[in-house]
């Protein structure tokens, strides 16, 4: 992968001498890109201090819709204020698919200086802040699946790019839209050359945008891809995971195509996970959490090769999983993938290379001492992977700081999530349940994250669940229309 670039606001001018305008996004809390093109002139002169940004982006929904409570950041109010957005210099990219436009992100700052409570970038950052004062960091991975659906060309469309999705669901019920591929053709070697120039062009456009693939192949599923992000600090791989749908969106309208990172597309399927792999290292790179001399009096064998700070970490996660469920499963449809019998987790659970479980160990004896990591298999792709990992830290963290232990059993080889023999509580079955649960006086997440945040997010989760109570389905039409 290349190395991240260090760029002086006085090495800009050298950088952009051949460009006349520059692409800056921010992320708001659906984990949406939020941007313009700037001008160079006007580029050059706000890189250091930043610049007025409409705070609305955090006062409305992912369809700009405002919010039916008022939050404290952006409202009537206020103005809907702007805010002050700070291009991240170190974020300097290029767009390979609009001509080598130069982009940078940006992280949106009060009018006092500090960070916006529901920043993702900015509360990803402050959580890992928490860590450096201690002389620590964090490492990450992510892994996202996802379908892909192509709208059939019609006669008088030559450009595939032009096809429709919102349009051709206007005339066509869900179900009828075809995906990218048929049958379940999970890391087939001869199912991506049917696209292959989509296939490679992702893989090729991530490596020239500085979202290195470290392996990318069909998943189960029809028309579902999945990637595996390159390793590394673990804000630069939020970052990441977030342009990586970027890249996906931005390729695929050439070919017609339309990924979908529901949680839950497609009904009697598995549902797109996003996975999130955690470890934390020394000021020189040291993995922490792998135990040099195997602990023969452990606990639980699983955790033999795992040090006390990655056992104090884990007990943290499994501690405050439950009252941070929002942030791993933000969506309505997010609880419709988190079911039994469908390879996604149901409970509070972990175990050693446990692919069922909440929380995945990967440590000694099956991996290198240097690997020795939690997979977190709870976020589905549907989730802001900035909070999925702010999360993730802040709780492992916690949990390291008090000292916590592991207070139930990892899940044997032969045992399921949510089985007789599982005794951890069971997960939030709803946004609803999740979300009243994340905002209780008394929740975790208060705790590391601050009543801010936990208002703001919760009230956007809330408008959610509102317009899902308002929302006549299809499955409601087909079963009462000629019943009842």
């Amino acid at each position: 992968m290349a190395l991240t670039p260090h760029i002086t606001v006085e090495a800009l001018p050298d950088i952009l001498k051949n460009d006349t305008k520059v692409k800056l996004a921010g992320i708001d809390v659906d984990g949406m890109l939020r941007g313009k093109i700037v001008s160079k002139k006007k580029f050059l002169s706000v890189a250091k201090e930043g610049f007025g940004f409409c705070s609305v982006i955090f006062g409305w929904d992912m369809h700009d819709r405002l919010y039916d409570q008022e939050l404290k950041i952006s409202n009537k109010q206020n103005g809907y204020r702007d805010l002050i957005a700070v291009p991240d210099l170190n974020s300097f990219r290029r767009l390979p698919w609009e001509d080598d436009v130069p982009f940078f992100l940006v992280s949106f700052f009060d009018d006092d200086g500090k960070p916006i409570c529901a920043d993702p970038r900015g509360l990803l950052g402050t959580t890992v802040e928490k860590l450096r004062r201690e002389g620590y960091d964090a490492m990450a991975g992510a892994e996202l699946e996802f379908f892909q659906f192509k709208v059939p060309s019609s006669p008088s469309t030559a450009d595939p790019s032009s096809s429709s999705v919102a349009s051709y669901l206007d005339s066509n019920p869900p179900n009828a839209l075809p995906p990218l591929t048929e049958g379940m053709f999970g890391y087939s070697v001869t199912r991506p050359t049917l696209n292959k120039s989509y296939y490679h062009e992702v893989y090729d456009a991530c490596a020239k945008f500085r979202c290195d693939l470290e392996g990318w192949h069909t998943e189960s599923g029809p028309g579902v891809y999945e990637a595996a992000l390159e390793f590394g600090q673990i804000s630069e791989m939020a970052d990441r995971a977030s342009l990586f749908k970027y890249v996906v969106k931005s390729v695929a309208s050439g070919y017609g195509i339309t990924p979908c990172f529901m949680a839950k597309p497609k009904h009697g399927l598995p549902g797109s996970s996003g996975h999130t792999h955690v470890s934390v290292v020394d000021k020189d790179g040291k993995n922490l959490f792998f135990r040099a001399e195997k602990d023969d009096n452990a606990k639980y064998p699983d955790i033999a090769h795992l040090s006390d700070l990655g056992r104090h970490f884990l007990a943290g996660i499994l501690d405050g999983l439950p009252d941070v469920m929002p942030m791993l499963a933000p969506t309505i449809n997010s609880y419709k993938r988190l079911v039994e019998n469908f390879w996604a987790p149901v409970t509070v659970s972990w175990g050693l290379e446990h692919r069922a479980a909440s929380v995945r160990l990967i440590a000694p004896p099956t991996s290198k001492p240097g690997a020795t990591r939690f997979e977190v298999r709870v976020p589905g792709a549907d989730a802001n992977p900035h909070f999925v990992m702010a999360a993730i830290l802040a709780l492992g963290w916690r949990g390291v700081e008090k000292k916590l232990e592991i207070t139930i059993p990892p899940l044997g080889k032969d045992q399921d999530t949510g089985s007789s023999s599982d005794q951890g509580a069971r997960l939030a079955r709803s946004l609803r349940e999740a979300t009243n649960r994340f905002m209780s006086k008394d929740s975790i997440a208060r705790e590391v994250f601050g009543d801010d945040f936990v208002d703001h997010y919760g009230g956007t989760r809330e408008n959610e669940i509102r317009l899902w109570d308002e929302a006549v389905t299809d499955w409601e039409l087909k079963r009462y229309i000629e019943t009842v």
